[in-house]
């Protein structure tokens, strides 16, 4: 069954080939349809691979299929080849189930779109470059996969490119991922030079066995952790993922939840065995990485009023919880976070989809409220999502935020004491987003919503802010007699099917007994035993899971006061530091139109002037000799018999001279 593993990404891409030739004469919904079912194949070929794995003693849970050779070149060769594992099949597994409900689900979103089966020819592609990304057994054809990703993305975030703050949305993912792939090609450049190959068995195994040097492979992580950053969407190339809602709702679910952003993960837990031969300090720069990005990122969340950058600054700060996992040790709880992660957060972009959809494209959650009772199913899958991600037992982000916690508990204190105060800011700024959205009184046709409160007053001191959001408000205020409406099946079936998941994936590693710890051993070959090791004694575990909670419940009790109750003003929360995003985003655009424009200008001269000089130089030197001597050849025998002549009688003379000396 093994063998079949080349079917998982080859079904997406077939589907990608069959619209790209007949996309356009398909039509809507049959071009939806041929992506979906091409992405459920794909998951069914998954776990038929998953069952032959599981097949195999915990040891020998390693698979490669080589299909040709793909870079003969030199001493560098490599192979067109697929990795089979634990690590690699769990990916692959959430990736093809979770994208399969967004293409089915994008059927009803897009109805109507004049560019329906184009979308689906990017989404196909898309699932396609991300399985290529898992599935590699070398670090090229993974890079070949991460470029899919970015490229796609491109595609997907800028799709209504009419409206130039979508194609600026896309540009700047582009271009922002390039800074992360730097990284990524010189971790390749520097693996090659080191030990000849850049397959993970040899990259790998030179780690295990010792040969990889201490500070080569602190290089070759510090590298790769510059890529996983960039792709990740952390501190400081977190700013295009939140700009990335400019793509349709599905297109923000599929690389929030279960591709690209989970691509740096992947690439941090593959190399595990290199993170385990590089210098101590090196994981604890990636853990550092990941806890300050998860806390800014909460706090920017705090105090944003799109409903979709709200679950965008989520993302950010789930992710920054993954890589502090990582940097702590705790492999098996960044994976587990992932799947999870993967569940809720899919399950609460489509939910945003579907509100947006009932409120004729409307995304400020402060001309919403009440929608609890016109959209049951919508509001009630997403208030799975909300207890998931806010880490409230026994729904799944609980048990994988909390191991996470515990571990780094157990590796460094202050890295926890960070986690946990996002964790509770995790709570509060999602409840926050609930209370706004479902509960209270509808606000949609009231022209005088103001920033800042719900229904209230605007701050003083900022009337020409207020008067420009009342006017907006005017505009989009819709009529009284409004009522929003359910979505259709095909939006609302996927939101159940991952509401299921995103309550009882918890399951899969259950912290009671050893017994239970079912991912954990499944994933175990994939570590090389590099999992850290708890020190910590049963009554701590408790006492970490207990602090979990209480910070859950603390964040969702004030936000209910605040949001809900109006029992407190929403002001000191709702800082004008949030809202700007510490202002990081606005900085790095002033830097770069400021001075960036002059280091790029010089560069730009550089490259004409310099590189460009230096070639053309060349090739002018040449067509000036070459026409030079042009004038020699008259075609006249006579003129060469003079020149032969005369040559002649130079070497006699030369002859003669060295020979009277």
């Amino acid at each position: 069954m093994l063998d079949l593993v080349w079917l998982i990404p080859a079904l997406p891409l077939a589907g990608f080939l069959t619209l790209v030739l007949f996309g356009r004469r398909l039509g809507e919904p049959a071009a939806g349809w041929i992506a979906t079912l091409a992405m459920l194949g794909s998951f069914a070929a998954t776990a038929v691979v998953f069952v032959g794995l599981l097949d195999r003693p915990g040891d020998d849970r390693f698979f490669t299929q080589t299909l040709f050779e793909w870079v003969p070149s030199g001493n560098l060769s490599v192979d067109a080849g697929f990795l089979v594992d634990p690590l690699s099949i769990s990916f692959a597994l959430f990736i093809t189930g979770v994208a399969t409900l967004i293409h089915l689900y994008s059927i009803g979103y897009m109805h109507g779109d004049p560019n329906f089966s184009k979308y689906f020819i990017y989404l196909n592609l898309f699932a396609f470059s991300m399985l290529v990304l898992v599935l590699g057994d070398n670090l090229l054809l993974t890079f070949l996969g991460w470029e899919g990703v970015g490229t796609c993305s491109y595609l997907l975030i800028s799709f209504w490119f009419t409206d130039s703050n979508n194609a600026s949305a896309g540009k700047k993912a582009f271009v922002t991922n390039r800074i992360g792939d730097w990284g990524f090609m010189v971790a390749m450049f520097l693996t090659f030079v080191t030990i000849g190959s850049l397959s993970y068995a040899d990259l790998l195994g030179s780690s295990i066995s010792g040969e990889l040097a201490a500070v080569t492979a602190t290089g070759i992580v510090l590298l790769l952790l510059v890529g996983a950053i960039g792709k990740s969407a952390q501190l400081p190339l977190f700013v295009w993922l939140p700009d990335a809602m400019a793509g349709p709702t599905p297109v923000s679910a599929l690389i929030h939840a279960a591709t690209m952003v989970t691509a740096g993960v992947y690439l941090l837990v593959r190399i595990n065995p290199v993170i385990a031969s590089a210098y101590e300090w090196a994981p604890d720069i990636i853990a550092w990485v990941g806890v300050i990005t998860a806390l800014v990122a909460a706090t920017i969340a705090v105090a944003q009023n799109d409903i979709k950058k709200v679950l965008a600054y989520s993302t950010v700060s789930q992710l920054g919880f993954m890589f502090f996992a990582i940097g702590s040790g705790a492999y098996v709880a960044a994976v587990f976070h992932v799947i999870t992660h993967a569940f809720f957060k899919a399950l609460l972009f489509l939910g945003s989809g579907s509100v947006i959809h009932a409120m004729h494209e409307e995304q400020d959650m402060r001309r919403m409220g009440g929608l609890a009772r016109f959209l049951p199913i919508t509001a009630s899958t997403f208030i799975v999502g909300w207890l998931a991600i806010a880490g409230v037992p026994p729904f799944s982000g609980f048990w994988s935020k909390d191991e996470i916690l515990l571990y780094a508990w157990n590796d460094n204190m202050a890295i926890w004491a960070v986690g946990s105060i996002a964790a509770l800011l995790t709570a509060f700024y999602m409840s926050r987003q609930v209370f706004m959205v479902f509960f209270g009184e509808p606000r949609w046709h009231e022209p005088d919503v103001v920033p800042g409160v719900p229904g209230g007053d605007a701050s003083e001191g900022d009337a020409t802010a207020e008067s420009d959001e009342s006017d907006e408000a005017a505009d989009h205020a819709l009529p009284a007699d409004f009522a929003p409406h359910e979505s259709p099946w095909t939006m609302t079936l996927p939101l159940v099917l991952l509401a299921i998941p995103a309550l009882v994936a918890g399951g899969l590693n259950l912290p009671f007994a050893k017994d239970l710890h079912f991912f954990g051993h499944f994933l175990e070959p994939s570590l090389f035993g590099n999992e850290a090791v708890l020190s910590v004694d049963t009554g701590t575990k408790w006492l970490v899971a207990v602090l979990s909670v209480a910070l859950a419940l603390v964040g969702i009790a004030v936000a209910a006061a605040v949001y809900l109750q109006r029992r407190a003003k929403a002001e000191p929360f709702e800082q004008r530091a949030f809202a700007e995003g510490w202002w990081i985003d606005s900085t790095f655009a002033r830097l770069v139109d400021g001075p960036g424009r002059g280091v790029f200008n010089a560069a730009t001269w550089f490259d004409r002037t310099i590189i460009d000089g230096a070639v053309n130089g060349v090739a002018t030197s040449v067509r000036v000799g070459g026409t030079a001597l042009r004038t020699v050849q008259t075609g006249l025998v006579r003129s060469y018999a003079l020149g032969i002549g005369l040559g002649a009688v130079l070497l006699a003379a030369w002859f003669l001279t060295r020979a009277s000396l």
